[in-house]
This record gives C-alpha cells, sequence and structure tokens, in this order.
C-alpha cells in the first residue's frame, strides 16, 4: 500500500503564492509518475501538474508559467509552487502517486482546499 500526505493549503489572496508538499510512503517501489489534480465545486476533478520518476514534467495549460513541480526522490516528497493564483485556481487539490506492478496503480492522497480570494 502507498499512503500519500498532503500539506500546505490555505486562503490567499489573488496574485499570491503558495507551495504544497505531498509525502508518499509505503510500497512506492516501480514508480511511474507523481502529480496534482484539483477539483473545483461542480467540476470534474482536472490534471494540474506531474512529474515522472524521470523527470519529465507535464502541466495544465491554465497553469503553465505559474506553477512549478518538483519531485525530491530521496525524500519520496513532491512539491506543487502556486505562484500569482487566480480565483479560478480556488479547489481543493489532490496528490497523484502511479506506479506500476503488472498493472498501473493509482493513489490519491486525502486532498488539501486552496482558496484564492480577496
Amino acid at each position: 500500500q502507498v499512503q500519500l500526505v498532503e500539506s500546505g493549503g490555505g486562503l490567499v489572496q489573488p496574485g499570491g503564492s503558495l507551495r504544497l508538499s505531498c509525502a508518499a510512503s509505503g510500497s512506492i517501489i516501480n514508480l511511474m509518475s507523481m502529480g496534482w489534480y484539483r477539483q473545483a465545486p461542480g467540476k470534474q476533478r482536472e490534471s494540474v501538474a506531474s512529474v515522472t520518476r524521470g523527470g519529465a514534467q507535464n502541466y495544465a495549460d491554465s497553469v503553465k508559467g505559474r506553477f512549478t513541480i518538483s519531485r525530491d526522490g530521496a525524500k519520496n516528497t513532491v512539491y506543487l509552487q502556486m505562484n500569482s493564483l487566480k480565483p479560478e485556481d480556488t479547489a481543493v487539490y489532490y496528490c497523484n502517486l502511479r506506479k506500476f506492478t503488472t498493472i498501473v496503480q493509482s493513489y490519491w492522497g486525502q486532498g488539501t482546499q486552496i482558496t484564492v480570494s480577496s
């Protein structure tokens, strides 16, 4: 099993910054990627950013140039640095980890609320 513990959410004014962290523990061999998703009220969960074991990054168009994902392999932790936050970034943010055994397995954190409001 894999456990994901997120931290760093909260309330921030438009234009502000926040950094999310997600620490993974448990059986994380054969890691494929770690990343962040978000879900706003009344909307589907969407991918925000991800980073593969090899370091390749992918971002949603809506956050390119504002958000940066990084991973500390030694600590099994992924970070999401969010700058120039907008009200439309308000959502619950979820950490995701994917690994491969005989199939691709996906694990989720409990979610952390980010509210961008003045």
